[in-house]
């Protein structure tokens, strides 16, 4: 071989090696930004979640970046994430659309529509209502929450009370409602 030639080679393979550094995120973010969002774009039809996909991708890059050491994988690397995230958005909304259809039609076959009975369970709904708002605080703070289902101590934690004074503001609150839940009864 020519020694012009074995130069030649010498020289290539030290560019070479300097161009396989390590990649920083920007470099990578900029450098294939696009190529991600259209590879997302083309699987989903839709930008706005080949937007999120997009940032989704670059965020699992920038959690795995050490473990890319070859800046040719970089860019199949990211393809093959973007093609898998966007696989797994499709078949989430379609599974998310399936059962919201389900659904619908659950509800429309089990809906029996009576305007007499709906109107009355509003108006009842607002007779509670007001029967709550007259029983004082925290009193109905306490029954509130332990409808929820909270135990004394939730309460007492959420309320900032002691806990022994729960069941008796409970019991309290149980009975002014019952008093003016009544008295409204009496006046429609």
């Amino acid at each position: 071989m020519n020694e012009g030639v074995k130069m030649l080679m010498d020289s290539m393979s030290e560019v070479t090696a300097t161009t396989k550094q390590e990649i920083g995120f920007d470099e990578a973010f900029t450098l294939h930004h696009r190529t991600v969002f259209r590879c997302a774009r083309s699987v989903t039809n839709d930008s706005a979640l080949a937007e999120d996909i997009t940032q989704e991708v670059f965020l699992k890059l920038y959690n795995h970046l050490e473990s890319i050491k070859d800046e040719e994988m970089l860019r199949p690397w990211l393809i093959r994430v973007t093609m898998n995230l966007s696989r797994n958005a499709i078949r989430g909304n379609f599974r998310a659309n399936v059962r919201e259809e389900n659904y619908v039609k659950e509800s429309e076959e089990n809906a029996v529509f009576e305007p007499e009975l709906d109107y009355e369970k509003r108006e009842q709904a607002k007779e509670v209502r007001r029967a709550l708002d007259k029983v004082k605080e925290p009193l109905r703070s306490c029954l509130m929450l332990k409808q929820q289902g909270l135990s004394y101590k939730e309460i007492a934690e959420t309320l900032s009370l002691t806990e022994t004074s729960i069941g008796q503001y409970v019991a309290r609150a149980r009975k002014e409602f019952v008093r003016f839940y009544g008295k409204i009864g009496r006046e429609v």
